[in-house]
């Protein structure tokens, strides 16, 4: 993501913020590489913390601006999942709080981005269906109605606390299997557009978000 930016240089209207932007996106790049050591995870989770709050609130004006357009709420619970999992990287690496707390703090915050995710592709949900693949059977809008209640099941699971574990491992899954049957194919059809490579690896991104809250949770059995 952090690469797509500074090579694209997408920050749209926010002309202003240009170099706030490159920053952030080259504080992606950091993060994205200091995560991967042990050494160096906490830093560069705290790193990834800051970055998608950043564009996170970036939202906060279109919302205000138009709140009755959901789009922007979805594209501030989007991020807001992935400050959610670059949160929980760094809590899992750190001594303050215990597992049960975090895992609790993690399934309501996954659970409130996730019944976002299920209030976007309900407001869109034609919208959705052109994404699916035509060759998928029985038919696209089958797929959009399907994902939209398998998420609604998953924030359920994760607000209510009911087969949480198995929720976020399922939600994971259908998250990659998205990102394999949309966006990969739509990226190789079309390698030029940047939003193909943005959608990528934010599907990825939060895929990843709610693997580190099933890996808490099955670590403990805490669900």
């Amino acid at each position: 993501m952090g690469l797509g930016t500074l090579a694209w240089g997408d920050y749209n209207d926010w002309h202003q913020l240009r170099y706030v932007f490159y920053a952030a996106a080259a504080a992606q790049v950091f993060g994205g590489a200091a995560i991967q050591f042990r050494r160096t995870v906490k830093t560069g989770a705290v790193v990834l913390v800051v970055a998608y709050l950043f564009f996170a609130l970036l939202c906060v004006p279109q919302i205000v601006a138009a709140p009755r357009i959901y789009n922007s709420w979805g594209n501030f619970f989007e991020q807001f999942s992935l400050v959610t999992g670059a949160a929980l990287a760094y809590a899992r690496w750190s001594s303050a709080w215990s597992r049960e707390t975090l895992g609790r703090i993690g399934r309501i915050l996954l659970g409130i981005c996730t019944t976002s995710f299920t209030l976007e592709q309900a407001f869109y949900l034609h919208a959705t269906a052109n994404f699916i693949p035509k060759w998928l059977p029985p038919n696209q809008m089958f797929w959009a109605v399907t994902t939209t209640v398998l998420l609604a099941l998953a924030a359920v699971a994760l607000l209510a606390n009911r087969m949480a574990l198995l929720a976020t491992r399922l939600l994971t899954v259908m998250l990659v299997i998205f990102g394999l049957l949309v966006w990969v194919p739509l990226l190789l059809s079309a390698p030029g557009n940047h939003t193909n490579w943005s959608e990528n690896a934010e599907t990825f991104a939060i895929a990843g978000a709610t693997w580190i809250l099933a890996d808490l949770l099955g670590e403990h059995g805490l669900s």
